[in-house]
């Protein structure tokens, strides 16, 4: 059985869509199967960053009422073979998802894939629920200022009450991916540090993503960062974040300008 993780996050325009498909993509590259899954409905933005929004006939409403089957409306990437999209409705409304129709969903994408990579709506609404409702596991997208970060404390708690792992008494596995940090603007006071961030939220590290044009340009062009150019520097750092997610130990890039303590915070290990 796979594992489905949701990429969340109380703030727009933080991050998400951009992660979902870089982490896709890199998880594919390193061999695994995998499938993302737009839960932003009347928006759909995944199709347009991993280059497919010609490509999409059917989406995930369409399945969750009936309307077709789920090989019908996955869509296999052309550069990696091993990563499908499922889209969200452009037209219709988060109404129409329904808890019922999101599990079977979910369920039948876990059997058949490695990976279930969820990308969620900003914000505590109905869309961003349902797309934490069945995780394993969630990576919280923040940048490092103030706001997004205690809107990401927020989604923290409903991870912790409102997934069905919750109900059950368990605990979803949490990572916390820092994006569009710059070293310089952080070491001048314009933006919180890492350590900052770390002691705020309480959760372990997944990786920093440096703030570069490089992911701007992938966007443009409808392709991950990690395919688009894998030697920058964001690309490099998404490739860390996904084999970390497969329980890889890698040190972070940056940690040479971060405080003593941060290795074992990234793996959210104690000190003794």
């Amino acid at each position: 059985m796979g594992k489905v993780l949701v990429v969340t996050s109380g703030k727009g325009g933080v991050g998400k869509t951009t992660t979902t498909a870089a982490l896709g993509a890199a998880l594919a590259q390193e061999g695994e199967t995998v499938a993302v899954v737009d839960f932003d409905v009347g928006l759909r933005n995944l199709d347009l960053v991993l280059g497919a929004e010609r490509r999409v006939v059917f989406d995930l409403i369409n399945v969750v009422t009936g309307v077709a089957k789920l090989p019908q409306a996955l869509i296999r990437d052309k550069r990696l073979e091993n990563l499908w999209l499922l889209p969200a409705s452009q037209t219709r409304d988060k109404d129409a998802l329904t808890e019922e129709g999101i599990r079977e969903v979910v369920g039948a994408l876990r059997a058949q894939f490695d990976w279930v990579i969820c990308d969620s709506p900003a914000g505590i609404e109905r869309g961003a629920t349902l797309a934490m409702r069945y995780a394993d596991a969630a990576v919280i997208v923040t940048n490092p200022e103030v706001s997004s970060v205690r809107d990401s404390d927020r989604i923290i708690g409903m991870l912790d009450s409102k997934t069905e792992r919750a109900e059950r008494g368990e605990r979803v596995e949490k990572h916390l991916l820092i994006t569009r940090y710059d070293p310089a603007r952080a070491a001048r006071g314009e933006m919180l540090s890492i350590d900052d961030v770390l002691e705020i939220l309480s959760t372990p590290l997944l990786g920093i993503i440096p703030e570069s044009e490089e992911v701007l340009r992938a966007s443009n062009i409808g392709s991950p960062v990690t395919l688009a150019n894998a030697a920058s520097e964001p690309a490099r750092a998404y490739m860390d974040a996904a084999r970390r997610l497969m329980g890889e130990a890698v040190p972070e890039m940056l940690v040479p300008r971060l405080k003593a303590g941060f290795f074992d915070r990234l793996f959210g290990r104690r000190a003794a």
